[in-house]
């Protein structure tokens, strides 16, 4: 602890990742921003964001800070990055772009702990960097970098050294612990923490109240689709599934609403036209999160139908206001789906499970007091705090306490 009267400096945290947003992509990497902004009162942060590009396509480009990322002095520059074979060579390419930028930094500004979010490429090199420079580095596992990237011999190569090159591991599930642990990451690296919810913006509302502010019917019952429009997340077969709902259940007045954007938008309102239900869909396009907020308040149902995940943050969010959940069993998300009350998660692809699951849920509507007691406990400060612990563990002694 420091002594009275003393002017010890915070630690320095550097932290390292694409997942970091800009003006360009203001919602990119959000947990991470979020979590550096509850971790600043204990440590100076800066940030290196490399953003991957097409090497064809690498050209000076200007990337910009939003307003409250500014104090975080982040570097932005394009990383050649190569598709399809860049399991090959993309962390090289990372590696050599970026340690020109992180050995200048700590030149000038010499850090005491390297934290990097996304194991490959950028945990590959910024761990590698770290180790020649003794800095000690942790990496966060976010999802499909576990899921998907274990599946591929080199790139599993590649995060199982970077594993062993890093004093530890935070993953974002205990499911993504379990697997790089199977991959042969030693247990006492591992370290699983959820992401928080800002349980002040997603907390319970009266959803009459909400209804009427959104023009929603009192008596309809709403389904929930919040994500990117993307075939990954499979929102066609969240139609086509909705549209078998109508049918088995044409007493009630069911509604879809669809919030995010992206290239299935068009297919999905031809879809909804084909089959006869475009008046029971709602696609409200991107939104920021005080009104994603709004809609889960409104809802009955947080439904989701991707084919891949890791643990997506919606889930969190929902929770804490209170929604019940029917989601494909991919990734992590059973996870978060211990119970019947909580949620379902359902066989992926599989139409008649879906739907099953989804007509339980309408016929019998949750307790939402109950879901939302359970997300209620997954705070921000409370996930922060469990970095804090993990990164002062590598500092020296006088760096250990809260300044």
């Amino acid at each position: 602890m420091d002594e009275p009267g003393s002017a010890q400096k915070k630690p320095r945290l550097l932290f390292v990742s694409n997942l970091f947003p800009d003006l360009r992509e203001p919602y990119r990497g959000l947990d991470n921003v979020t979590i550096l902004h509850h971790l600043k009162d204990q440590f100076d942060i800066r940030v290196v964001a490399p953003r991957p590009t097409l090497p064809f396509l690498q050209r000076r480009i200007h990337f910009e800070s939003r307003h409250d990322d500014r104090q975080f002095r982040p570097e932005f520059f394009s990383c050649p990055y190569l598709p399809k074979i860049g399991g090959l060579a993309n962390h090289h390419l990372m590696l050599r772009a970026l340690r020109p930028v992180i050995l200048k930094i700590h030149e000038e500004w010499p850090t005491d702990v390297l934290l990097s979010s996304w194991l490959f490429p950028d945990g590959f090199a910024a761990a590698s960097i770290a180790d020649q420079l003794g800095i000690p580095s942790f990496l966060v596992a976010q999802g499909s970098d576990v899921h998907q990237y274990l599946q591929s011999a080199p790139r599993r190569k590649a995060i199982l050294e970077a594993c062993q090159k890093a004093r530890g591991i935070i993953t974002r599930s205990a499911s993504l612990a379990m697997m790089l642990n199977k991959a042969g990451v030693p247990k006492e690296k591992l370290h699983p923490i959820h992401n928080g919810t800002d349980t002040q913006l997603f907390q319970p509302a009266n959803q009459a109240d909400v209804r009427r502010q959104l023009n929603l019917a009192e008596d309809s019952t709403v389904l929930l689709f919040v994500g990117n429009l993307l075939p990954v997340k499979d929102p066609l077969f969240l139609i086509q599934c909705f549209a078998a709902l109508i049918q088995q259940f044409p007493q009630k007045k069911l509604r879809l609403v669809l919030v995010g954007k992206g290239p299935l938008r068009s297919a999905i309102e031809n879809e909804a036209t084909r089959l006869g239900i475009q008046d029971r869909i709602h696609l409200a396009g991107p939104l920021d999160s005080s009104q994603v907020a709004r809609w889960m308040q409104a809802s009955d149902l947080l439904v989701m139908t991707s084919r891949n995940e890791g643990l997506p943050n919606v889930i969190l969010e929902a929770q804490a206001v209170g929604l019940p959940i029917v989601a494909t069993n991919v990734g992590d998300i059973a996870e978060m789906l211990p119970s019947h009350e909580l949620g379902t998660a359902t066989h992926p692809q599989d139409a008649e499970d879906w739907i099953q699951a989804t007509a339980q849920y309408i016929q019998n509507p949750a307790d939402k007091a109950l879901i939302a007691k359970t997300g209620q406990k997954r705070t921000w400060e409370a996930t922060t705090a469990r970095y804090a612990d993990l990164l002062k563990t590598v500092l020296p002694q006088g760096h250990r306490c809260s300044t």
